[in-house]
């Protein structure tokens, strides 16, 4: 098994777009399409126009820009706001059309959840979410360190498996198990916890289930995961597996010696070894009465580095490979689309887009190395083209153009730019230069930034239509 993307995956990559839409496929596009356009009928009759693929892919990538422009906490009417907001929103779809997705998304039928969430807690996006993690795995190889971990994806509202833990910057919201690659980040598995079933008892050994269910088709690797995962017993599961484990080990584990749960008297920088046929344990005192327990099977021997710490190389690659999910988490809040709502099966599906995004990052700049290569934010050159390149069939097509002069002038730049030209390209709109309304009397002195598209006079928004039944040869404005 080769570390990176799969044949499967290389073969398929053409553009940015074709990346993320491995993650997000026709199969899981058909069930959104379907399911919303159930919902959008019971919910707003004759109003509602069907949505179709250019109309969901244009939704996603607002989603997707709406991240790249840090608007996590931004009300989502100030994107759309002319003055303050963006053009390419406006361009792309009004804010009632955005409203109106948002309200009715779906992902099951909900004529017949009632009956599925007694056995299935994640009966609103099981369907989704079960297609969407089959094909993680189908496109990367991880490399020789897998990291397993907890995530938790922000959500506060009625949630029959919301958690609290305090240890997360969110505090509250959805538990999903992960493996990811402990270098790329890659999340090649995931599993959405969903607690115990009504009625039932508290499930034992928890960890090693987790880790042996994400560890699943993988052999020759290394897995990496924190105390409350690491148990000797893992360790020989996971060697029947041509498996080796390294973690952190709590003190109360009833197979580790007394010898290296002793800290008095010991002295700063020390470490003592315990060995079985099987394992490895090192007791390390980074400082005074305070130990740390590594417990490892991939280690045979009592290595210390050459650092000042004197630190057990068990502990260098604990930390050096413990990061993957973790490091999974920093890079998806960065440019989340995550938006504000009351419903977890969105919070899920936003999970999901943010997730995919990056997965399809990480096959796109092994792929194609020289992309953007020394560039610091290289990511967020993909989202932003990954999100125009979603969008820019939907502007192509809009029957009715944007009413804002800079909006108007995106979508007249997308419609009639040269088919060798970038939907990356600036539209220059002028909207700082202030000139004097070319209708208002000049003994008004009236300025303004808006300028019309065709002819570039100037108009203050007061004579905005009006000057657009006189002014002569603008036939095609896009007011």
């Amino acid at each position: 098994m080769t570390p990176g993307p799969t044949r499967f995956a290389v073969t398929r990559v053409d553009d940015i777009q074709s990346a993320f839409q491995l993650f997000i496929s026709q199969p899981i596009e058909r069930i959104i399409l379907d399911m919303t356009n159930l919902e959008g009928r019971r919910v707003f009759q004759e109003k509602w126009k069907s949505l179709d693929q250019t109309d969901l892919n244009a939704y996603i990538g607002i989603l997707i820009l709406a991240g790249v422009y840090s608007s996590k906490g931004e009300a989502t009417s100030s994107l759309w706001n002319e003055e303050n907001g963006r053009p390419i929103f406006r361009a792309t779809m009004s804010l009632e059309t955005f409203h109106m997705i948002s309200r009715v998304i779906r992902f099951d039928n909900r004529d017949t959840r009632v009956g599925r969430r007694e056995s299935d807690k994640l009966a609103a996006i099981r369907d989704l979410w079960d297609k969407w993690v089959e094909i993680l795995p189908l496109l990367y190889n991880p490399g020789p360190h897998v990291t397993v971990d907890e995530r938790l994806v922000p959500f506060r509202g009625r949630c029959p498996f919301q958690q609290y833990m305090p240890n997360k910057p969110a505090k509250y919201g959805i538990k999903i198990w992960a493996a990811c690659d402990a270098k790329s980040n890659y999340a090649w598995k995931m599993q959405v916890y969903t607690g115990k079933l009504p009625g039932g008892a508290p499930e034992k050994n928890q960890g090693m289930r987790v880790v042996l269910e994400m560890s699943e088709g993988l052999q020759g690797h290394n897995i990496t995961c924190d105390n409350f995962f690491t148990s000797y017993r893992l360790g020989e599961e996971l060697q029947k597996r041509k498996l080796t484990m390294l973690g952190t080990v709590r003190r109360n584990k009833p197979e580790l010696p007394s010898e290296i749960l002793n800290i008095q008297g010991r002295p700063m920088h020390s470490s003592i070894f315990a060995f079985t046929e099987k394992a490895t344990v090192v007791s390390y005192c980074p400082k005074r009465n305070k130990n740390v327990l590594v417990m490892s099977t991939m280690h045979t021997d009592a290595s210390l580095s050459t650092r000042d710490d004197m630190k057990p190389q068990m502990i260098l690659d604990y930390n050096s490979t413990k990061g993957g999910v973790d490091n999974l988490d920093k890079v998806t809040a960065t440019y989340s689309c995550q938006r504000k709502t009351a419903r977890w099966p969105m919070a899920i599906f936003f999970n999901i887009v943010d997730v995919s995004a990056y997965n399809a990052y990480v096959l796109w700049s092994e792929i194609n190395q020289e992309w953007n290569a020394g560039k610091l934010y290289r990511r967020q050159l993909f989202l932003e083209e990954l999100s125009k390149a979603l969008i820019t069939p939907k502007i192509q097509r809009r029957a009715r153009p944007a009413r804002s002069p800079a909006a108007a002038a995106v979508v007249k730049n997308i419609k009639f730019r040269p088919s060798n030209q970038s939907a990356m390209d600036p539209v220059d709109t002028d909207v700082k230069k202030r000139k004097r309304c070319q209708v208002c009397p000049s003994r008004d002195d009236s300025k303004t930034s808006t300028s019309c598209v065709k002819c570039k006079n100037y108009i203050c928004r007061k004579h905005t239509f009006h000057s657009v039944l006189h002014v002569e040869n603008i036939e095609d404005t896009e007011y």
